[in-house]
């Protein structure tokens, strides 16, 4: 959960959207942007863990939809109560298989899965975005290194600055802006890592230049940010204190 320090209210009166709201950065992008005043409409795939995070944000509304459908995208933004403020997209998670264990067609979907889901909430988004409003999309560092079992996650990874400074000409003056984190101490890295996690937690804060592990508020601090500088579009912001600087 958030910090209870009082943060100022630069997002009082807007409205703010997040996809993938119901944990991990989504959840924590939410407590922050109802704790700087805006009002906050929280969307995901379970409908019992978004009610759970919806009351303990204390949400506007919610919405049970899978963002990577693209006809129940539309409809959720179609459904909106006028026009809002900003839209952060968490949705999508990595995806790892080795080439010899691949099935092709599967990749093939994740890709396409992927770039779809981000071009949805672009199109669908940006069409009751407010002048001058943003998107936020969150993608990742971690493919930049390659690795057995990463390739496509690196191209992923490579593929959305690409897409995400195209959108901000697009959409302009609508703001598009990329979060890149790095690790972070999510539900998500816990369902990946498994047993694994607080190994790799001891790990990063061994190595990290900033001595500790990155948390879903360091990277929802950003996304409010990157709401609140309207001088930012098109850019990609890595996020992963200092990981890419040192050894895996």
């Amino acid at each position: 959960m958030a910090s209870d320090a009082p943060l100022p209210r630069d997002l009082a009166g807007q409205t703010v959207v997040v996809i993938g709201a119901s944990s991990g950065i989504g959840l924590a992008t939410a407590h922050q942007a109802r704790r700087h005043g805006a009002r906050v409409v929280m969307a995901g795939r379970d409908r019992e863990r978004l009610d759970r995070a919806a009351a303990d944000v204390g949400a506007e509304r919610t919405a049970t939809v899978d963002a990577a459908d693209s006809e129940a995208l539309r409809r959720f933004f179609a459904d909106l109560a006028g026009p809002v403020d900003h839209v952060v997209s968490t949705a999508g998670a990595p995806w790892y298989m080795p080439l010899a264990e691949m099935d092709v067609d599967e990749a093939r979907a994740v890709f396409g899965r992927r770039l779809a889901l981000t071009l949805g909430v672009a199109k669908y988004g940006a069409a009751v975005v407010r002048d001058a409003g943003t998107l936020v999309f969150v993608g990742g560092t971690g493919g930049r290194r390659p690795s057995v079992g990463g390739a496509v996650t690196s191209a992923l990874t490579a593929a959305l600055p690409a897409l995400t400074a195209g959108l901000a000409l697009e959409l302009a003056p609508v703001r598009v802006n990329l979060v890149a984190p790095g690790f972070v101490d999510t539900p998500l890295s816990a369902s990946l890592l498994g047993d694994g996690l607080e190994a790799r937690r001891e790990q990063l804060r061994a190595a990290l230049p900033i001595r500790r592990v990155v948390g879903p508020d360091d990277v929802a601090a950003l996304a409010v940010h990157l709401m609140c500088n309207e001088a930012v579009t098109g850019a990609t912001y890595d996020i992963d204190g200092g990981q890419q600087l040192v050894p895996p």
